[in-house]
């Protein structure tokens, strides 16, 4: 089997839940694995530490996202790309695994489109358009390149920075690098690891969605939320069978959601 998983920053916040990392050495046993990493939290915290106060915009669509001007892209990518990943990696080979980290510049692993405008709501609810700073959208992934990687038996470990047409350095969302990835090797499935349970709609988590009852409820979604069932949705339109959206603070949370214990499913 051959698996994506998205770890959020929520979850590398308060420390590697031990179990993820049981679970991580049981699925590499038996297939091939891709962990692609938030930490936006992290990058926050020490751009506000340097001085650099953070911005965050919402599209029409009712996106979240950071406004990545190129001081910010510099912190992002600090960040993102050396400690976070460099952490993950370690506590990998802590327990005898054979990781790899890098980011989506090296070997332009995720190349990506620099967004010239943005358009967003602003505090009053009005659309504005502004300067598309050093955000990407992902139109190409090095599939050969991970698949060599997963094929000398090394576990990626990637970092969600992408490299523009001119060789910049552009924020990319981590919830959507997973997808793209997820769809270029062709995986057989993609983990979402967050804080919550799933999708909550009603008090009540929402257990299997079709792809058609999955963008039905978008508009029903907030923030954090919607932008992991946009990327369940994108990865299913790009081959992927199933994707799994669920909280990393359950014991053995991958190998739950393997099994379909846990989260909310999507499927074709």
């Amino acid at each position: 089997m051959l698996i994506v998983v998205k770890v959020g920053g929520s979850i590398l916040g308060e420390g590697i839940n031990p179990t993820i990392l049981d679970d991580i050495v049981e699925i590499n046993r038996k297939g091939k694995l891709i962990l692609v990493h938030g930490g936006g939290r992290l990058v926050t915290e020490i751009a506000e530490k340097l001085g650099k106060k953070q911005e965050f915009i919402v599209s029409p669509d009712g996106i979240r996202s950071r406004y990545t001007d190129q001081e910010t892209v510099e912190i992002y990518t600090m960040v993102m790309s050396g400690l976070i990943n460099k952490e993950i990696v370690a506590a990998l080979h802590k327990v005898g695994l054979r990781a790899l980290g890098f980011s989506g510049v090296d070997g332009e692993i995720l190349k990506a489109e620099r967004k010239k405008k943005l358009v967003i709501i602003d505090e009053r609810g009005r659309k504005r358009i502004i300067d598309g700073g050093y955000t990407g959208k992902i139109y190409q992934v090095n599939s050969e390149l991970l698949c060599s990687i997963l094929d000398k038996g090394y576990l990626p470990v990637l970092a969600p920075v992408a490299i523009g047409n001119e060789s910049e350095l552009l924020n990319v969302d981590g919830d959507r690098a997973a997808a793209y990835v997820a769809g270029a090797i062709k995986a057989d499935l993609i983990i979402f690891l967050t804080d919550v349970e799933g999708i909550i709609i009603d008090n009540q988590i929402v257990g299997r969605l079709s792809l058609e009852e999955a963008e039905q409820l978008m508009p029903k979604i907030g923030f954090g939320m919607k932008t992991k069932l946009l990327a369940s949705l994108e990865a299913l339109k790009m081959g992927v069978n199933k994707a799994v959206i669920c909280s990393g603070k359950h014991e053995h949370p991958l190998l739950s959601a393997i099994e379909g214990k846990v989260g909310t499913i999507i499927s074709k």
